[in-house]
């Protein structure tokens, strides 16, 4: 199973249409979503999802995750709930 690439940054660029926490499309969302993507399609997206980012907003991905990835939940999430403590 790949991780889904959402990072609870859920925002997008009106323009663009392109979120700013994961750098996915509307469409990508939805591929993600539906149980019939290959996990071929998803890491391929994910390749392509980070050649859109750079700087601080990839440096910022890519801790969040490798960190969802290990833990479950996106570091953005996981400060959310430290807040609500």
């Amino acid at each position: 199973m790949i991780v889904s690439p959402c990072i609870s940054i859920c925002k997008s660029d009106t323009m663009t249409d392109l979120c700013y926490g994961c750098a996915r499309n509307s469409e990508e969302k939805l591929q993600w979503k539906d149980k019939n993507t290959s996990d071929d399609w998803k890491l391929k997206n994910l390749i392509e999802i980070k050649s859109r980012m750079k700087g601080l907003q990839l440096d910022k991905f890519e801790k969040s995750y490798s960190y969802k990835c290990k833990n479950g939940i996106s570091l953005e999430k996981k400060r959310k709930m430290e807040l609500n403590d």
